[in-house]
């Protein structure tokens, strides 16, 4: 791949990033979009595309704030991660420790020790209920991904994860799950205060990310959801459902607002593309400001053995809180063996080259096209080049 570094690289690269916007975004298949990349340590592309409101004919912003889902993962994961340097936290202590009421069982009845690591790793025998067919023990307790189920607490989510049987003893496998909503609610006790507060202290406001958080810092940047539809979008509604694996992810767009519902770690916070690459790169150039460069590291390193990282798929592995491509090739993408990323389901991804000393990050209101296929596919062949 090509430096990205002087002016007139840097406008290639621009170049090719709109052709892309153009494309996905003119064909009415992304309604909103911003796209932003560095390379060792220099912003070289901020494009934004589209709209942040399409009915009110509102044009999408470099600061447009988009609904983060599961890019609020690897945000709550460094600030547990924050923790365990201060010695807080321990990554092989017992979450019972501080949950001493959640003692999920296996289908034999006992009730494993479930450690800070394997929730960092979403290594503990949890799922999603969008994983499960829809009969699945999550659906039949209603348990809430963080997405959905407007009013329900911390204390009854957890209430209801531990009644589902772990899918395997915990350090056994590999499950996305509901995991980090549960490192959520430890870090807030480790912590003091709310799992707002907590990641402000630890993470976002050393940073200065100051568009990054649980509520959005002016609701009037704040971009409306879209949900896949034929032939274009729709607006997203409450209960809104849309087929995603063997199951169903159920939105809940008013969640955001709802002072009743527990704090998502795993899906609940809002934030801009400037902000998130700021936050890729001080990960990539070691951590300075709130971690160090050896748990950064640990956080970037595949973590869970053999087990199968079936999301995103072959070549994939999973650290501390990111997936990690192992095999390029397995995986279908041109990036550097150890190049780190992860996706969020209301239309949303990145990436990290580290040999590249390359980060982009994609924010579309637009689930789940933003978030895998023909978009993300192309705008990663024209920052990166197509697979070999």
């Amino acid at each position: 791949m090509e430096s990205l570094s002087g002016d007139g690289a840097a406008s290639n690269l621009s170049d090719r990033i709109g052709a892309v916007l153009d494309r996905h975004v003119g064909a009415g298949r992304i309604v909103g979009a911003v796209v932003a990349v560095a390379q060792a340590g220099e912003t070289v592309a901020e494009t934004a595309a589209g709209w942040s409101c399409r009915e009110d004919a509102k044009p999408a912003a470099i600061d447009t704030i988009f609904r983060l889902a599961s890019l609020t993962k690897p945000i709550v994961s460094c600030a547990a991660l924050a923790l365990v340097e201060r010695g807080r936290l321990s990554l092989d202590g017992a979450i019972h420790d501080w949950l001493p009421d959640f003692r999920p069982r296996l289908p034999d009845g006992t009730a494993p020790v479930i450690t800070v690591a394997q929730l960092l790793s979403h290594s503990s025998g949890l799922g999603y209920g969008f994983l499960e067919p829809p009969d699945g023990p999550y659906h039949r307790l209603g348990v809430s991904d963080g997405l959905d189920a407007v009013g329900v607490s911390m204390d009854e989510n957890l209430r209801r994860i531990a009644a589902a049987p772990l899918l395997f003893p915990p350090g056994g496998g590999w499950c996305y799950s509901v995991a980090t909503d549960i490192l959520g609610a430890i870090v807030e006790r480790a912590h003091g205060g709310t799992l707002a507060e907590a990641v402000s202290a630890l993470v976002t406001g050393p940073l200065g990310l100051t568009d990054t958080g649980f509520a959005p810092a002016a609701r009037d940047r704040l971009s409306t959801p879209y949900i896949d539809r034929e032939p274009f979008p729709a607006a997203m509604a409450d209960n809104d459902e849309l087929a995603f694996g063997p199951g169903l992810l159920r939105y809940m767009p008013s969640r955001l607002f709802d002072t009743a519902s527990f704090p998502s770690g795993g899906s609940g916070m809002v934030g801009t593309a400037p902000d998130y690459l700021k936050l890729l790169e001080t990960l990539r150039t070691g951590g300075g400001g709130i971690l160090r460069p050896e748990t950064v590291a640990a956080l970037t390193t595949h973590a869970v053995g053999g087990a199968d990282v079936f999301i995103p798929g072959p070549g994939w592995g999973f650290g501390l809180g990111v997936g990690i491509v192992r095999d390029p090739a397995a995986a279908g993408v041109p990036l550097s063996p150890g190049s780190w990323g992860w996706f969020g389901v209301f239309g949303l991804h990145f990436w990290v080259d580290p040999v590249r000393q390359l980060s982009m990050v994609a924010m579309t209101n637009t689930a789940v096209a933003g978030m895998v296929g023909p978009f993300a596919d192309d705008l990663r062949d024209a920052i990166a080049g197509p697979p070999a």
